[in-house]
């Protein structure tokens, strides 16, 4: 079954509010082995969604439409489809019986346009709103199905999860099912990734493969099609092994939620190893973001925040007139910085942070040129250098995202 979803309110288009029921429902209904081929926005005007209706007909089999189910005289989207498929609308007698107990409950008046809520099309499978008011609706006809779900998330997905979804798989039963693994890279673009996978992109047939960038990342979403759970895992593996002999070497976890400091912070954990930092030009960004992790207060005590010359001196113990031969923005400033830390937070890792964020230069050291310390407890300390680019808040960002890399695959080669 070919699905669109269609978004209705003009508070998407203008930027309001972000469509995140469009992700949540793609996400749902490709589970269920329906395949989500269109995502569409359209404001509140009813000559402009009754033409989008007339365009879905002649693709899609299951016409997906949120938002505009509320009282206001712009909730019009079951006035819109009633006319499209040409029944009129009726009150559903549970949803009327739920509204007065509302507002009884409330002790306040209830104003005729609340009734709009609890309309919905004749002959349609009505769906309770447990969160809300108003009420939901799948409607076949012989040309096309459509559900009506309401907009505010936390009416959707409640609606969609507890009354949509085992209505959809009742009323149209399927073997087969979408399973989907995703990969995440780090150290390598998406073009150069894409260029490296290019033979097995245009062979795919089934697992599929889509290459998403991120800021600082790219990830691969590889979907297998199948009757089983086991047949799918069989065909994800093969392609994931394929994936893995040709760009592994930046593949770091997987999954939408695992980001890379949670797996550097798993790493620390399942090794007992301990880290801190002594940040200049990130200033704290790296130490903020380990915060962020639950439980990382097991592998990290604290850290430093260094920005001037003075402090780096005063906090870490580094002889101040060396800057004036080498410079805070430089390899041996960046060395001196995770050494010291290391000493005096006595952990297993320590990273620093030195560079320029811009926008101008520093000690004639190009913006977004930065250096990255990693001292190690019995091992040599490495500096790489690095040349960012775009504003002051993604060099930093980029400056953090490498410093988790460095630890994580000095982790993995100590194994």
């Amino acid at each position: 079954m070919r699905a669109e979803i269609i978004a209705v309110g003009t508070e998407l288009l203008l930027g309001q509010v972000v469509n995140t029921n469009a992700t949540f429902l793609s996400e749902k209904l490709a589970d269920m082995g329906i395949e989500v081929y269109f995502h569409t926005v359209v404001g509140d005007n009813p000559k402009r969604l009754e033409e989008l209706l007339q365009l879905t007909d002649t693709r899609s089999e299951l016409i997906v439409l949120c938002g505009g189910l509320g009282p206001t005289d712009d909730d019009l989207t079951k006035n819109v489809l009633a006319d499209h498929v040409g029944v009129p609308l009726v009150q559903n007698q549970e949803g009327l019986v739920a509204l007065k107990a509302f507002f009884e409950q409330r002790q306040s008046t209830m104003t005729p346009n609340n009734l709009r809520q609890i309309e919905t099309l004749q002959g349609g499978l009505p769906l309770p709103n447990r969160t809300g008011l108003a009420i939901g609706c799948l409607y076949k006809n012989e040309k096309n199905n459509y559900l009506l779900l309401p907009g505010p998330p936390s009416e959707l997905k409640p609606m969609f999860l507890e009354q949509a979804r085992p209505l959809l798989e009742k009323e149209f039963p399927t073997t087969e099912r979408l399973t989907s693994r995703v990969l995440r890279f780090f150290g390598i673009g998406e073009s150069r990734l894409v260029t490296e996978l290019a033979e097995m992109i245009e062979q795919q047939s089934n697992p599929t493969i889509a290459p998403y960038a991120k800021p600082n990342e790219v990830t691969l979403r590889i979907t297998a099609k199948t009757e089983d759970e086991i047949s799918a895992n069989a065909l994800l593996d093969q392609t994931e092994a394929e994936i893995m002999a040709k760009v592994g070497e930046f593949f770091y976890g997987y999954g939408e939620e695992n980001s890379l400091v949670e797996v550097v912070v798993s790493l620390l954990k399942e090794n007992q190893l301990s880290i801190t930092a002594a940040e200049s030009l990130t200033a704290g960004e790296f130490q903020a973001t380990l915060g962020r992790v639950p439980g990382v207060s097991e592998v990290f005590p604290g850290g430093f925040v260094t920005y001037s010359a003075a402090t780096k001196a005063n906090f870490l113990g580094i002889d101040s007139t060396l800057f004036d031969h080498v410079g805070v923005v430089s390899e041996e400033c960046a060395k001196l910085m995770a050494e010291a830390a290391l000493q005096r937070a006595e952990t297993d890792y320590a990273v620093s942070f030195t560079g320029v964020a811009g926008p101008d230069k520093l000690e004639d050291k190009a913006k977004g040129t930065v250096y990255i310390g990693l001292a190690q407890k019995g091992k040599a300390t490495i500096v790489t250098e690095n040349h960012f680019t775009r504003d002051r808040s993604y060099i930093r960002h980029s400056a953090v995202m490498k410093g988790l890399d460095m630890v994580r695959r000095s982790i993995l080669n100590k194994n």
